[in-house]
């Protein structure tokens, strides 16, 4: 029986964190969420279950509300890389989810890789 979209979605994106779970221990994740109208990005401690800080492009304060596309992404990638320097964090791991690393992931990734956060 064939799987559906939803269903190879959710199975990649399991695959894709338990194997970046076993090799980055005691890191930081970066989890990056994308919907068809907005991406929000949450720095997360596995550890204590807490989220260190998030930034999305719903937030009036990066100017990019309602929009969803490569620009919106590197706002959001630079107002993470600020946040978590603010939290304390200098180095975490991308998590990008059952998402393919290209297009609007992959500005997230390299705006937070040029704002200081080591990914």
């Amino acid at each position: 029986m064939a799987l559906s979209k939803r269903e190879l979605f959710q199975k990649r994106r399991l695959r894709v964190r338990n194997k970046l779970r076993k090799v980055n221990v005691g890191k930081a994740r970066l989890s990056v969420h994308r919907s068809s109208k907005n991406i929000s990005v949450q720095l997360i401690d596995d550890v204590e279950g807490k989220t260190l800080a998030s930034a999305s492009s719903l937030e009036k304060g990066l100017g990019v509300v309602g929009k969803n596309n490569v620009e919106a992404a590197a706002k959001v990638g630079a107002a993470i890389a600020e946040r978590a320097k603010k939290a304390g964090v200098e180095e975490a791991y991308f998590d990008r989810g059952g998402f393919l690393f290209h297009g609007k992931v992959k500005a997230l990734a390299d705006a937070a890789r040029e704002g200081g956060l080591k990914i």
